[in-house]
């Protein structure tokens, strides 16, 4: 059963000795803005860590359950996932379409028109989790239209400037035989690294049960999504993230689909208070405030 509120969230993450969301086009630096110093991370790449959680909790070996496949995942190939769809729906695109409201003959070899579009496009929403929440381009190979998610997510933006550090590092060994003659048996090979010695980063979400209609975004979805906000981070460890960790989720819980205020009145009530002097460099130099009051609980969810 498809949600049937509205809800608004802030989440708060930390990242400490680590890159949270690296930039290619800056030689993978950690994204910050360059006005005012304050670190960012993409919504691409918080919907990532949710996917991947998803992705490790719903599956059974190399299956995922029922619902809960991964549209944008590693080494996926999406047309091919399209193409499935139709072919689970029994739609052969190359031949005349079904219906013939849909018209007489196929207009393109292996594209799907017509309603068929719609059917398309609802089995994509019914077999992969990311799709439901998130919404997606499937207008690709055999065609199942657009999906407009209802769960989107900002950028995350951290609470103070941050500092990106870049570090020197020593490999002790080397890729090929002909590096290992250049340097004459001095095996090492030199790299960089770049972290953010500490940082408390906010991003700001919504859920719109009016989209969740179209999509079947559902209550157990959403559960899922709380979830895997609050834990995605355990299970996405590396080197170069060093320790990131969900400090705190604020859920606001309206009591209808349209809701009762907008969301960014909701959010002022929410705010940071440094407690320490000096550079922050742990989440305790920092309280985190609803109404004024200290948050303890992850996640809090407030009824409007």
């Amino acid at each position: 059963m498809a949600i049937a509120k509205r809800y608004d969230f802030v989440l708060f993450f930390d990242v400490q000795d680590g890159n949270p969301n690296g930039d290619p086009d800056a030689g993978n630096l950690p994204r910050v803005d360059a006005e005012t110093g304050v670190g960012l991370v993409t919504d691409v790449c918080l919907k990532r860590k949710v996917r991947n959680y998803v992705q490790i909790v719903k599956t059974n070996g190399e299956v995922s359950y029922p619902g809960y496949n991964i549209f944008i995942k590693e080494k996926g190939v999406l047309s091919r996932s399209i193409a499935e769809a139709y072919k689970n729906l029994n739609i052969d695109l190359d031949e005349k379409p079904s219906n013939e409201s849909d018209g007489k003959k196929r207009n393109e070899k292996g594209k799907a028109q017509g309603d068929e579009v719609l059917r398309g496009r609802d089995k994509m929403c019914k077999d992969f989790f990311d799709v439901r929440a998130f919404g997606g381009v499937l207008a690709i190979g055999a065609n199942a239209g657009q999906v407009r998610g209802p769960v989107q997510l900002t950028f995350a933006r951290s609470v103070e400037p941050v500092v990106a550090l870049e570090h020197s590092i020593t490999r002790m060994a080397v890729t090929t035989e002909a590096e290992a003659e250049k340097q004459g048996g001095d095996n090492r090979t030199m790299g960089r690294k770049f972290t953010v010695p500490y940082g408390l980063y906010r991003a700001h979400g919504f859920v719109s049960a009016h989209l969740a209609a179209q999509t079947g975004f559902s209550e157990d979805d959403l559960k899922l999504f709380w979830e895997a906000l609050q834990r995605m981070f355990d299970h996405d460890h590396s080197a170069a993230r060093g320790l990131m960790t969900t400090r705190a989720l604020i859920v606001f819980e309206h009591g209808s689909a349209l809701g009762t205020k907008n969301a960014a009145t909701l959010f002022e009530r929410v705010d940071t208070k440094r407690v320490t002097e000096g550079p922050a460099r742990k989440f305790a130099d920092y309280q985190i405030l609803l109404d004024g009051a200290p948050v303890k609980d992850l996640p809090v969810v407030v009824k409007i």
